[in-house]
């Protein structure tokens, strides 16, 4: 383990554009000086080694609970230092990938079913035929704003649907994820908190509106689930409804950054690009390659419930411990040539986007089916997919890892 002493500082590498635009090269020195380095002014500690990631996200001695991170923001004197942090992260609190066991299995349950491998397959024909209307847009394509044309409405259109939400209501809930997403960054500033606490407000005054309309006329769909958990007493009010929040948010932006972030490794390595076109049996490890190379998230989160022993270290009891997923996707124990973007890679799942353990994203094949089915119309419907310029990553976000822009040149030859 190295200590934060011998390091510049972590937050400040963290928030940096330079880092956000590419983190890979400083990720990559810090793995190569521990797997595991101990942040002594913040009290964090950051994983970046594939074996020791996994054996943490899969430990039942390490939750999701931030309520029991030592000197976090549930204690009484950080409710009294900052009381709007300790209003916003109530507010967002009760919701499965923020509690432990047994919450989190009761939670989990009512959400399962939906998620099952028949379930989401039969979700393909809604989500071919948002791509084919998105497409139908691009006509015969020319200079293209990827991102605000197909990776941003495609999974926001796809999630609302599951839930019966209009298409009216798209950029009203865009806007609401976008400040909601914030939260994730650990290290919010104020005017940020503020933000997102009106936010969840008043996403979830929307989402309570939907609930009591469900109520009066039910359908057959992952609300009417929601509601009859609920009125069942197996969610209370604040889950119910900090549960569907969170899958809406969730639910899009992930898979905004699967198809934004895959797009771009596919564009920047045209070679396979090129053996995906021919080959579309491919695609299944393609979607998994841009994952463990693009992932759409830098950190996930846990929190250490009693003394960690790993290693030569113990990590105490009520430590925050965050895993550094691009560099744990990019360890080169685990992945050869870990550097290099090949779809033909043997992945066997080992990537970590999705997290691991009891709290692997309930999502992730949905996610992953929705990345087929994105990058399959394109090459569908495209003979010509190029860059047209130089991407942006979005800097205003410390964890969620997105392009802000991705221009480009789409072309048919029929």
């Amino acid at each position: 383990m190295n200590t934060a002493t011998e390091q510049a500082s972590w937050w400040g590498t963290l928030k940096d554009p330079e880092f956000l635009t590419n983190p890979y090269p400083q990720l990559k020195a810090w793995r190569e000086q521990g797997a595991i380095h101990h942040d002594a002014a913040s009290d964090i500690y950051f994983v970046l080694g594939h074996r020791e990631f996994s054996k943490i996200g899969r430990s039942p001695k390490m939750g999701r609970d931030t309520r029991l991170w030592r000197d976090g923001w549930a204690t009484p004197e950080a409710k009294a230092r900052d009381p709007l942090s300790y209003e916003l992260f109530s507010e967002i609190q009760p919701q499965m990938i923020n509690v432990n066991p047994p919450d989190h299995r009761r939670m989990r349950a009512v959400f399962e079913e939906a998620f099952k491998p028949a379930a989401v397959a039969a979700l393909a024909p809604m989500i071919e035929a948002e791509a084919r209307r998105l497409i139908e847009q691009l006509g015969d394509g020319g200079e293209v704003e990827f991102i605000k044309q197909y990776a941003a409405p495609l999974p926001l259109r796809v999630v609302c649907n599951l839930f019966d939400i209009p298409a009216s209501m798209d950029d009203t809930i865009r806007g609401w994820s976008e400040s909601f997403i914030r939260v994730l960054d650990i290290m919010v500033s104020p005017e940020h908190r503020q933000e997102a606490l009106v936010a969840i407000r008043e996403f979830k005054a929307y989402v309570k509106g939907l609930i009591d309309e469900r109520r009066k006329h039910p359908g057959n769909n992952m609300l009417d689930t929601l509601v009859a958990a609920f009125d069942a007493g197996i969610l209370s009010e604040q889950e119910a409804l900090t549960n569907l929040v969170s899958m809406l948010v969730a639910g899009h932006e992930t898979t905004v950054s699967l198809i934004g972030n895959g797009m771009l490794c596919l564009l920047r390595n045209p070679a396979e690009l090129a053996k995906l076109r021919a080959d579309r049996s491919l695609m299944p490890g393609a979607v998994e390659e841009c994952m463990r190379y693009e992932p759409g998230g830098n950190m996930i989160l846990r929190v250490a419930i009693e003394d960690f022993p790993i290693d030569d270290m113990v990590i105490p009891a009520g430590s925050m411990v965050l895993g550094l997923i691009g560099a744990v996707n990019r360890d080169p124990g685990v992945f050869a040539d870990a550097e290099r973007f090949d779809i033909a890679r043997p992945t066997n799942n080992l990537q970590m986007t999705f997290g691991a353990g009891a709290h692997t994203c309930l999502g992730a094949g949905f996610a992953r089916l929705e990345g087929k089915i994105a990058f399959n119309a394109l090459l569908d419907h495209f003979d010509r997919l190029e860059l047209a310029g130089e991407p942006r990553w979005r800097l205003d976000r410390m964890n969620a890892r997105s392009l802000a822009s991705l221009p480009m040149r789409m072309g048919r030859s029929g």
